[in-house]
């Protein structure tokens, strides 16, 4: 009985010692990937669509074609709130080390001075980066209404989603930081939109 389970396992890694050697990352970036190879009883062959940018399935508003391709607005609002929020959680985390490294202690100590940095690294880091998440969030959100009900995507329309978002975002302290956050987040959105065209 032993016997034949041990047969079995051998042949069932002689199976696979026959198979195909892995691809290398080189053959990936080079495009010869056969995404049929990830398992034969997934059934991909050639399906992963998403994964390709066809000309035809990115975007068709006027002035939508710029450097980073998109295909609507829901690629939009995914790719722009995970990059602000990484984004913004590696700023916050560079500003929480920056800071529980400077901060006094009341004894100078190894251990201390770790945890004074993780804690500052995490008060930071969320904070920076749920604020820049929800900010792109919303941002998104009304860019692509301004784009959708306009029938174009341009600076203009983009400056005017930042000064709402902007506006939205500090409302409750206030008009006069309301409008300045407006005005800064107005300023950041057609700076990036210039840049976007340049590239």
């Amino acid at each position: 009985m032993a016997g034949t389970s041990d047969k079995t396992h051998s042949s069932f890694l002689e199976d696979d010692s026959t198979a195909d050697a892995p691809t290398s990352s080189h053959d990936l970036l080079l495009g010869s990937f056969d995404p049929s190879k990830l398992h034969p009883m997934a059934g991909i062959e050639d399906k992963l669509d998403y994964l390709l940018l066809d000309d035809e399935k990115t975007s068709d508003l006027p002035g939508a074609g710029t450097a980073i391709p998109s295909r609507g607005w829901s690629d939009d609002l995914c790719y722009g709130t995970g990059t602000m929020y990484l984004s913004g959680l590696a700023l916050g985390g560079v500003w929480g080390l920056r800071e529980g490294a400077r901060k006094p202690l009341a004894v100078s100590n190894a251990r201390l001075r770790i945890n004074s940095i993780l804690n500052s690294v995490t008060r930071r880091g969320t904070f920076i980066g749920n604020s820049a998440g929800c900010l792109a969030l919303v941002y998104n959100a009304f860019n692509s209404s301004i784009d959708h009900f306009r029938g174009k995507h341009d600076t203009y329309g983009s400056m005017a989603a930042g000064a709402l978002t902007g506006a939205l975002y500090k409302s409750t302290a206030g008009v006069k930081p309301a409008l300045a956050a407006a005005t800064v987040i107005a300023g950041c959105a057609g700076v990036w939109s210039w840049i976007k065209r340049r590239i």
